[in-house]
């Protein structure tokens, strides 16, 4: 019997120390400052971010981050930047008052119709485009000059394209090749390959092209008329996309391909099929370095992504480092935020906020999928926004006392936001000015802007993109409302905001640090370059911040 107690005594010494010293290892593990990282079965925010533990010490930048102003892209038109309307056909100087808007974005994606580069067949003009007058030599250089980095979309048929199709088929957003050839043949896309090397040849960044295979129609339209001339190596454009919405599931079997027949389009796109088309198509036979961008998916479904790839491993081979031969280099799709789904094509009836929409199970789907990859390619969404026409099934809503302009300028914030969050490294919205205004249908009127004017939209993202466009996003600690930790050179700035479109407030308490004693509110206005500036001070390093469904900025005063 006193053997037993005395075993039992000691099972209980033994069952003490353990929990003093398990208690004593947490307590010490506790006191690090490093970033706490977070487990997927932890708290998420309404759009699916995990939750993070903050550590207000921590300002380290996550791997492969990119800045906030890489989400604040703009879709655009040639004469965006130079139609004056009261001067129309001026068309050779900058539209100051619409470029002023311009600059408030941080990149552009141009809608570069294939038939304003080569109207007729083998015939390339830039600056002016034969069709239209254009000067795409000065758009791109003024861009660059304002550091706005500019997407280049070569999409639509040009007239001669469409022209082999029989009458009742012809359409400028057939597949990119002569009716009747083989869509899954990559030498069926030489005509649109030639022209992608023409254009990466002038305006990329290698200079040693071979002059002799640039082409451009010098020839005068009329008396004193400006002639094109041969250029090379320009150094203006450092993305090019292969066309627009290959999968489009609405329209004729003559606009659409499969996975397959695009990931063939690409092939002779990227590289003129590895050189097989010969020494004069494909963008990296012009410049290596130019980035080539898939064309924006509809369907944003990632098995679109899957197959082109499979595509490529069995047509394109491997490359000598053992992975696959891939015919993009960037991962691009396209999403409205509403009440539909995508992947299913169940149509929807109003646009919602994005984080109650399926942005960020689409974002991740793709983000995932890419990180899979050996070259671990980046994934845009090219084309988001919402419609200010109430006729639309992409519509902004009033809610509250807030106009729909003011909510289209939340949502189109908080997209932004949503999609750093899930790994995206670029965003555009569509687009700068509305396409039909005061019409009620999708897509009409889903302008940032109207001529020469900002709306609320614009603001939010000029003020957001001045006060923190270099900073890149680290955490999520708290899910309602969602509290973004963003971080740049040691600093750290939070963004506020509640994930719904009710009209909700709340009070949340955030801890800037004991060393904080002061802190630095930031809040969005309507018609305003700038943000409002308000500092309080804190109790303890700690603040009370009065969040809405706009988003709102803090940071340590000192």
């Amino acid at each position: 019997m006193n053997a037993l107690l005395s075993k039992t005594a000691k099972m209980l010494v033994s069952c003490k120390f353990t929990v003093v010293l398990s208690l004593t290892l947490l307590f010490f593990n506790n006191c690090r400052t490093e970033k706490l990282k977070p487990t997927n079965d932890g708290p998420k925010t309404p759009d699916g971010t995990v939750i993070s533990k903050d550590t207000t010490t921590d300002s380290s930048l996550l791997p492969h981050s990119v800045a906030l102003k890489n989400m604040f892209g703009i879709n655009a038109y040639e004469w965006n930047f130079l139609q004056d309307p009261a001067n129309p056909n001026l068309k050779s100087h900058i539209y100051e008052a619409n470029m002023a808007v311009i600059k408030s974005f941080s990149s552009v994606r141009h809608y570069m119709n294939w038939n304003k580069l080569e109207n007729t067949k083998g015939d390339y003009t830039y600056n002016p485009t034969n069709n239209g007058s254009w000067d795409y030599d000065l758009i791109y250089t003024r861009c660059k000059q304002e550091g706005i980095l500019v997407l280049a979309d070569l999409k639509n048929c040009p007239t001669w394209l469409e022209n082999t199709y029989p009458p009742n088929l012809q359409d400028n957003e057939n597949v990119p090749a002569p009716y009747g050839l083989d869509k899954s043949d990559p030498s069926t896309y030489a005509d649109q390959a030639r022209t992608a090397f023409q254009f990466a040849a002038r305006y990329g960044y290698n200079g040693n092209v071979n002059k002799t295979l640039v082409k451009v129609d010098s020839r005068p339209r009329w008396t004193n008329d400006t002639p094109n001339e041969v250029k090379i190596g320009m150094g203006l454009i450092k993305y090019i996309e292969c066309d627009n919405e290959r999968d489009k599931w609405w329209k004729s079997a003559a606009t659409q391909q499969t996975p397959e027949e695009y990931a063939a389009n690409m092939s002779a796109f990227y590289d003129g099929d590895k050189g097989r088309l010969g020494n004069n198509a494909g963008v990296k036979t012009a410049d290596p370095s130019m980035q080539v961008v898939m064309g924006g998916l509809a369907t944003c479904d990632v098995n679109w992504v899957k197959r082109m790839v499979e595509w490529c491993r069995k047509n394109r081979g491997y490359k000598a480092d053992g992975t696959v031969n891939l015919c993009f280099d960037v991962i691009n799709f396209h999403f409205y935020n509403n009440d539909g789904n995508i992947l299913t094509h169940a149509r929807a009836t109003t646009g919602v906020a994005p984080e109650l929409s399926m942005a960020g199970q689409i974002a991740d789907s793709f983000v995932k999928y890419a990180n899979t990859l050996a070259q671990k390619p980046e994934v845009w969404v090219t084309e988001t926004g919402y419609d200010i026409n109430q006729g639309s099934y992409q519509k902004a809503i009033a809610i509250g006392d807030k106009s729909v302009l003011l909510t289209q300028a939340d949502w189109i914030l908080r997209t932004s936001l949503l999609y750093i969050r899930h790994g995206i490294k670029k965003t555009f919205y569509y687009q700068l000015l509305d396409d039909t205004p005061d019409v009620d249908v999708q897509y009409a009127t889903s302008g940032l802007a109207t001529d020469a004017k900002s709306r609320p939209a614009t603001d939010y993202i000029l003020q957001t993109n001045t006060l923190m466009g270099n900073y890149a996003y680290q955490s999520t600690i708290n899910a309602d409302p969602v509290v973004d930790k963003y971080v740049s050179g040691g600093k750290v700035m939070y963004v506020l905001m509640i994930p719904d479109q009710k009209g909700r407030t709340a009070d949340y308490t955030l801890n800037l640090g004991l060393l904080a004693l002061k802190a630095n509110i930031y809040s969005l206005k309507a018609g305003a370059n700038a943000v409002v500036k308000t500092q309080v001070s804190t109790t303890l390093g700690k603040v009370t911040v009065k969040v809405s469904e706009t988003p709102v900025f803090v940071e340590a005063a000192n």
